[in-house]
């Protein structure tokens, strides 16, 4: 019995079937998922109904990103942010043209019942961008910091590795969690190939939405499972590599 924490999606199903595979998971393994599981590849809404299909047969944790915060509202809505449909909405809403108005309602729900963050009985945080408070994500003012914030991820980065965590100087937003699994900021920024750790914190977007690959981590054993580069899996699209 494993727990893997999985990185963005981003409409990539090709990149999660290979690598459910590749990680050889049962319905034993615990599956957490750190957010953004649309926009980019021409998959997003299938990547939605084949999450709610898994959902039945293993124990999932959903955690909501910046990417399905805007799905949910054109689900909801009808209508797209032009931010979220210059950054891979157009494809999501493509995605959805053979989907039916049932079935749109079913994704609707999926995304209203995600978790905006979790935490495990080891208190590890499972958040899909980061916080801001440094009394802890039970503390934020903003919520919108647990899907847009980069600034926990750049901390841990610039911090010296020899600092112990019960020094005076660790930062408290630090301290509150044995360890902090993040996405959305991808390690291809930093020329990383694999999930990324800094002090307690793993970065486990490694680009699936451009050049990368898509990701899981054991969060016990730390062994890392891929799948193939994403814009090998889909060679007649660019995902979100339009800049």
């Amino acid at each position: 019995m494993r727990t893997l924490a999985i990185g963005d999606i981003h409409g990539g199903l090709k990149g999660l079937s290979q690598l459910l595979e590749c990680a050889k998971v049962t319905s034993k393994d615990t599956l957490v998922f750190v957010g953004d599981y649309v926009d980019g590849w021409s998959e997003s809404a299938q990547v939605i109904q084949y999450l709610i299909e898994l959902s039945k047969t293993n124990d999932c944790i959903f955690v909501k990103g910046n990417h399905d915060v805007w799905c949910e509202d054109w689900l909801r809505t009808g209508q797209g942010e032009p931010v979220w449909l210059a950054h891979g909405g157009k494809e999501t809403v493509d995605s959805y043209k053979t989907f039916s108005e049932d079935e749109k309602k079913q994704h609707l729900y999926f995304f209203g019942d995600m978790q905006l963050y979790h935490i495990d009985n080891q208190n590890r945080l499972f958040i899909h961008a980061g916080f801001t408070s440094i009394h802890g994500v039970e503390r934020e003012y903003d919520v919108r910091s647990f899907y847009f914030d980069r600034t926990l991820w750049e901390m841990a980065l610039t911090m010296d590795r020899k600092i112990e965590k019960d020094s005076e100087i660790f930062p408290n937003r630090l301290k509150h969690y044995s360890e902090i699994y993040i996405g959305h900021t991808p390690t291809t920024n930093f020329y990383k190939d694999k999930p990324m750790n800094a002090m307690n914190v793993w970065n486990i977007d490694t680009g699936a939405a451009f050049a990368g690959k898509l990701s899981a981590i054991d969060i016990e054993t730390k062994e890392i499972f891929q799948s193939d580069t994403l814009k090998d899996l889909y060679p007649d699209e660019l995902g979100r590599n339009k800049a």
